[in-house]
């Protein structure tokens, strides 16, 4: 489903979108992440390993396109609170992968929740068509953000 841009000058609140628009995307990433308990980090790898499985560092910084140095910074709290674990790597014993641990499954389907919650409470006054619209908006503005990596 694409949808055209919308026109900023014809904005009816008379808004200054060019400059509302970043303050209100930090806005949205600050709030969401503190709804969720857990830090964005810490969400985005989370995310990654149930979604991929067990990895090393640096294939799990190349997917959420940061260093490897950043990868390691992240995953040392939650390999603290054993939401993570290393795993030996089948072809070379000496090399280890991060993987979630049952412990770091049930944070994040708690997180996934509270989140779909949030999100379900936020968005209650709004039509089908409005959610639609936002997650295909939001989507586009995401992969526009993958795309400049």
């Amino acid at each position: 489903m694409s949808l055209p841009a919308p026109d900023p000058s014809s904005d009816p609140d008379g808004l200054d979108v060019d400059r509302q628009l970043p303050y209100q995307v930090a806005v949205f990433a600050r709030r969401i992440s503190v709804a969720g308990e857990l830090d964005r980090a810490a969400f985005l790898l989370l995310e990654q390993l149930a979604a991929t499985g067990p990895a090393n560092v640096k294939t799990l910084a190349a997917e959420l396109g940061v260093d490897s140095s950043t990868v390691t910074r992240q995953a040392a709290p939650l390999l603290r609170e054993r939401l993570v674990a290393r795993q030996p790597y089948p072809a070379d014993r000496r090399a280890v992968r991060l993987a979630l641990t049952p412990l770091g499954a049930g944070r994040l389907a708690q997180v996934r929740c509270r989140r779909r919650e949030l999100i379900a409470e936020l968005t209650a006054g709004w039509t089908a068509g409005e959610r639609a619209v936002f997650c295909v908006l939001l989507a586009r503005f995401n992969d526009g953000l993958l795309d400049r990596r």
